[in-house]
């Protein structure tokens, strides 16, 4: 989870009530409703506060809030710098990318219907045919995913010691990359920079650790190219915790700042949950960290991980 989830003061201002009025209004726009489901399901699942998003965008927050709301008619300028913003394409913001030339029309309708189960089977399938990775052996370099107070660095070191591998916590080497923090990254060079040195971290990481536990952050599964590589060379762990058990964990680490809006920061956390929920749901496997003490859920991963790599346990 991104500093920016525990800075919310404010983030349900006036302007937002203005916009929230508008929208109870009659006369809706089923158009403009999907357009603006579509801004709040791509920021949620980035993990940026609208203040954040309207800042990045060069729009003011009441007109973001009109745009999620569906009230707001944002002309095509507008629609551009927010898509750029939240890295996506004009054509994945309006809501639909598959219509840009006849081969996406026809993999689209041969796609259209399919389960979860089939889909996952043509992506690995895709990635074997265009050598980008696809269904690969048991990896022995494996990533823990979730958000920021799940559990990663705690049971990832203790299973990397368990299992002799290096453990590598990729903030970390995202910052050496950089030479500098990951606040100052965000803060000098933007979102965009920040993720093209996650993708070089982790390939770094892949490629120099073959046996290894990495902790991943939490942002990651929102780059598809970064998450993909993911997928393909790890062996990949959800470990799944209770929106209140983030909280409680952050602060627990020492950052208070949700204490001066804990109420819009929950409700902020539990939108960031479930906008991920389906791209960590895409693990290999998934630990409730919620449900036990410490103990007892390094002793259900260290069986998990020890079974799927074919170690004694």
């Amino acid at each position: 989870m991104s500093s920016n989830i525990m800075h919310l003061a404010g983030e349900q201002g006036e302007e937002v009530g203005r916009a929230e009025e508008a929208a109870d209004e009659g006369g809706k726009n089923p158009f403009l409703l999907a357009l603006g489901e579509r801004v709040r399901a791509l920021r949620s699942r980035r993990g940026m506060t609208r203040k954040a998003l309207a800042t990045m965008a060069d729009v003011s927050e009441r007109h973001l809030a009109n745009l999620e709301y569906g009230v707001g008619n944002a002309s095509i300028l507008v629609l551009q710098q927010v898509a750029q913003a939240l890295q996506c394409s004009l054509a994945e913001l309006i809501g639909d990318v598959t219509t840009t030339n006849p081969e996406w029309l026809l993999l689209r309708e041969l796609l259209s219907g399919r389960d979860e189960v089939a889909l996952r089977r043509v992506r690995l399938a895709v990635g074997e045919l265009l050598g980008t990775g696809g269904a690969h052996a048991r990896s022995n370099c494996i990533a823990l995913i979730g958000l920021r107070g799940a559990g990663k660095s705690t049971l990832g070191r203790m299973l990397a010691e368990d299992l002799g591998f290096t453990f590598v916590e990729l903030s970390r080497e995202i910052e050496k990359f950089a030479g500098c923090s990951i606040a100052e990254i965000q803060g000098l060079y933007g979102q965009n920079a920040y993720r093209r040195y996650e993708r070089r971290a982790l390939e770094e990481a892949i490629q120099i650790y073959p046996e290894a536990v990495i902790a991943t952050p939490g942002g990651l599964v929102s780059d598809p190219a970064t998450f993909n590589q993911l997928l393909s060379h790890c062996t990949t762990v959800w470990l799944q915790a209770d929106a209140e058990d983030h909280m409680k964990r952050v602060i627990a680490q020492g950052d208070t700042r949700p204490m001066a809006a804990s109420k819009e920061a929950m409700e902020d956390l539990r939108g960031i949950l479930a906008g991920r929920a389906a791209f960590y749901g895409k693990a290999e496997f998934t630990l409730n960290t919620s449900s036990q003490p410490l103990d007892a859920t390094f002793a259900k991963l260290r069986e998990m991980m020890r079974g799927a790599l074919g170690v004694g346990v």
